[in-house]
């Protein structure tokens, strides 16, 4: 052990004079058996950046605003405050996690050390496949979202009289995810400003959007909804039971407040990772809980009492007929302009997170390609290019669902919402089984209250898991009304088990040692495989 000290060290020296990272860092990572090989430049601000960015309140809210509408105002409301606490508890979690062990693939990481012997490999290869599906279907989401924006726009400046085909959309949709590929590529150097830039876009929005649309509606001739009617006007434009409509709003946060483990994928990348990422993960989940609140009560206080009117609208997007009855024509396009920059931003980062997890999955031999996609560009500032080439194809690829209709694109939705929950909750689950004496914290802690957190988050994720496999329009869907998550999921879950049991289980043993091999992500020499057992059973 003492040998291994000082060659970790050796590492932390030597790539301090590289300048990719502080010695500290370095030999945290190093206790997790890697070598630094990526540039570290995000401060805890620029690291709650990303989340927060990736987050995009008003963005998000705008796009999921559809899922909560049916409920009324009080189930968009009351749905946001309850589901956003819950998913609250999960960001905690993962915090104690992230602190104690900050690494860029921390979730299937975390899930092979606390994770019993039988079930180390399996479960972190679900958890590692899991993740990277459900980043994808964010990127895609994002993306289709995206597209769906600009040309709402053009929709709205013809007063509602032209709307995009599929092949339109999919056009879009392309073009899009190349932009941000070459965007997350060669902006690499000012990545970082990009994140703090991204963060005063968004507080600038939804200071625009809670000032604008009272002030555009009250201007424009027309009257603030109560707030009786705000906080307690319940709808139900399903025909699910009134109860389980509202429970269904829900999915609103679930799908809004999602990419804070964003954060755990710029570990190596974080300077001081031991606390920025930590408190990255808690700032941008609190943020989504009290800022969301406001803005939904601000929207509902201005929106139309007809709530089918805006759930139907001619728009495409029920927030564009918001900002459209607030501030008629031209403030409706200029909100849409902005929000459209904001969106675009979170399409950046989240593609930059996403690569980082790709490009850890792959250091540890599990994805197809691996020895290809692994690989860092020296030469771009220490970025995983091949990683980020490899993610537009997949998107690209995925995206032909836009073709088919607007359902089939939702699956694109439904692949990031539970691929994700089960990567969230699994390492949770195996500490809360596995994990009381292998767990020591971090810098950040929740101390005595850290067990009950978890207990809490894993429940809260498995009810999420369930709700979102529901069809939100009520219990005889039609086939254009079927929710197809449980379809598309367990296609994902299915095809990695049988990819893992049929071929991987032969090779993969989990996360490997890079200390000793700087240049491989094959096979462990024998004494790195005993250095493995060590790190991942015993050592944090």
């Amino acid at each position: 052990m003492a040998k291994m000290e000082s060659r970790t060290t050796v590492e932390a020296h030597s790539g301090a004079e590289a300048g990719l990272a502080d010695p500290g860092d370095m030999q945290l990572l190093a206790k997790m058996g890697y070598k630094q090989e990526l540039r570290r430049q995000y401060s805890t601000v620029q690291i709650f950046g990303v989340a927060f960015s990736i987050m995009g309140l008003v963005n998000s809210i705008a796009s999921t605003l559809a899922f909560s509408l049916p409920a009324g105002p009080a189930g968009m409301v009351w749905g946001w405050f309850t589901a956003s606490i819950l998913i609250f508890t999960v960001g905690l979690s993962m915090a104690d996690m992230a602190s104690a062990m900050p690494t860029a693939g921390g979730l299937y990481w975390w899930t092979h050390y606390f994770a019993g012997d039988k079930y180390k490999k399996v479960l972190s290869f679900l958890v590692g496949y899991s993740n990277t599906m459900g980043l994808i279907g964010g990127i895609c989401s994002l993306d289709y979202t995206l597209a769906l924006m600009i040309l709402s726009c053009v929709s709205i400046a013809r007063d509602g009289e032209w709307s995009a085909s599929n092949g339109t959309i999919y056009g879009a949709y392309v073009g899009l995810i190349v932009i941000h590929a070459v965007c997350s590529v060669y902006a690499g150097k000012i990545m970082p400003k990009i994140q703090t830039f991204s963060i005063f876009m968004n507080i600038a929005i939804m200071i625009a959007t809670v000032i604008a649309l009272p002030v555009g509606k009250v201007t424009n001739g027309g009257s603030l909804n109560s707030g009786k009617w705000v906080y307690s006007h319940v709808e139900n434009l399903t025909t699910w039971p009134t109860g389980w409509s509202f429970v269904l709003a829900f999915l609103a946060p679930i799908w809004s407040i999602g990419f804070f483990d964003s954060c755990v994928h710029m570990s190596e990348e974080a300077l001081h990772a031991a606390r920025a990422v930590p408190l990255g993960i808690i700032w941008s989940s609190g943020c989504a809980c009290v800022l969301g609140f406001m803005i939904i009560s601000i929207i509902a206080a201005v929106m139309n009492p007809d709530v089918s009117a805006t759930a139907n609208t001619i728009f495409g997007q029920p927030m564009a007929q918001v900002y459209y009855d607030a501030l008629g024509k031209k403030g409706a396009l200029g909100f849409m302009g902005v929000l459209i920059v904001i969106q675009f931003l979170i399409g950046l980062s989240l593609l930059v997170a996403a690569s980082r997890q790709v490009w850890a999955f792959s250091r540890d031999g599990a994805l197809p390609f691996s020895s290809y996609l692994r690989h860092v560009s020296k030469r771009v500032r220490y970025q995983p290019v091949r990683a980020i080439v490899g993610l537009v194809a997949v998107c690209i690829i995925f995206g032909l669902l836009c073709l088919i209709n607007s359902v089939a694109a939702n699956a694109l939705f439904s692949l990031f919402v539970a691929s994700n929950y089960v990567a969230w909750g699994t390492p949770i689950l195996c500490r809360i089984i596995w994990g009381k004496t292998r767990f020591h914290p971090g810098e950040f802690y929740t101390g005595i209250l850290s067990r009950p957190i978890a207990i809490v988050a894993v429940t809260w994720l498995v009810f999420g898991l369930i709700l979102s496999m529901f069809p939100s329009t009520g219990p005889n869907p039609s086939a254009q009304e079927m929710n197809y998550t449980i379809v598309i999921n367990g296609f994902v879950w299915l095809a990695a088990m049988g990819y893992y049991f049929l071929f991987a289980r032969k090779w993969y043993t989990g996360p490997k040692m890079t200390i000793d091999a700087p240049s491989s992500v094959g096979s462990v020499s024998g004494e790195g495989v005993e250095k493995e057992k060590s790190l991942n059973g015993h050592d944090s």
